[in-house]
């Protein structure tokens, strides 16, 4: 089948504000690195709530981090690891600091601790060859209204772009692609003003996706989404893990839908993870109580999977939850 040319305006080869962190300057001209091989990695302990040594081939390994804005600590001690064709869900309250840790393992902020990328110190990684393996999602990703989603989706190939900004026929295929299974090929030329906030968020996805990342951060992917959208993401993100091999970590608030799609829930509370588990492990009504302070319950059908619900009374007032 012959790929359809895309006519995409000229874009200067900058990464989206997502690649760079503070201070970082990319430079685009040169990437004389071939990808590291993927090493074996031993992790002598994970933490109190997971204290099993552990021998892995880590895409990610992530330990001891700590990070805190001014006096205020917002990660405490954080361990984890992240293997290829994972899906993880990062659950907490609000001010728990899911968005903090994800912007920490893609080098946006930095914390103290280690971060390993495919068993290479974050600090070695130049940034453009992150990019190549790792796509980060923001929670609310800056965008220009007049920008068209075709030039979206190309700033996903902004690590490859050639000089001048000039895209290859491997570039053009891949938006293509991407567009094509995210089904926004109708909106190509359509600027980002133009669709609703649920529609920009799978183009911004989409971004994420032509990176043709070997691991995804998604910091709440779906905000905007309605619920059949949210569904569709949920298993879209399942048929990558599992065909393509790609890791995915995000965060999120919808404790049934992180326990349909994730293999393992991570449960951050005032920093820690307190715990880390599959989600018949971590979906555990006390447990659950005390984090969000609030009473739960938790239903258990057939088919296997586990639904927690906050316990409401009958006058449609929720039970008073436990004491913090």
């Amino acid at each position: 089948m012959r790929t359809k040319q895309l006519a995409v305006r000229p874009l200067t080869p900058t990464l989206s504000p997502e690649y760079e962190g503070e201070g970082d300057k990319t430079d685009l001209r040169s990437d004389r690195g071939d990808a590291p091989r993927l090493r074996r990695v031993r992790v002598p302990a994970m933490n109190a709530v997971n204290p099993r040594p552990l021998i892995m081939d880590a895409l990610l390994h992530a330990e001891n981090l700590d990070f805190s804005y001014g006096d205020h600590p917002v990660l405490r001690g954080v361990t984890l690891h992240l293997a290829p064709g994972e899906i993880v869900a990062l659950l907490g309250p609000n001010g728990s600091g899911k968005s903090t840790l994800l912007r920490c393992l893609f080098g946006n902020l930095a914390a103290t601790g280690a971060i390993l990328w495919e068993g290479k110190p974050l600090p070695a990684w130049r940034r453009r060859d992150l990019a190549k393996r790792v796509a980060y999602l923001a929670q609310s990703p800056a965008w220009e209204p007049e920008q068209r989603v075709a030039d979206v989706l190309r700033m996903g190939r902004a690590p490859y772009l050639q000089a001048f900004g000039i895209e290859s026929p491997k570039d053009i295929e891949v938006i293509g692609q991407v567009a094509a299974a995210l089904a926004i090929t109708d909106l190509l030329d359509r600027p980002l003003h133009t669709l609703s906030g649920g529609q920009r968020q799978v183009v911004f996805l989409g971004r994420c996706l032509a990176q043709e990342p070997r691991a995804l951060l998604l910091d709440e992917p779906n905000t905007f989404l309605d619920l059949r959208h949210q569904v569709d993401l949920g298993r879209r993100l399942k048929d990558l893990a599992s065909r393509q091999g790609i890791a995915v970590l995000m965060a999120s608030h919808d404790l049934n839908l992180a326990g349909m799609f994730a293999d393992r829930l991570l449960l951050l509370e005032n920093g820690k993870i307190v715990a880390d588990g599959p989600p018949t492990e971590v979906l555990r009504p006390e447990l659950l109580s005390r984090v969000y302070g609030l009473p739960m319950e938790r239903v258990e059908p057939a088919d296997g999977k586990v639904y927690v619900f906050p316990k409401i009374d009958a006058e449609g007032e929720r039970e008073t939850g436990p004491e913090t």
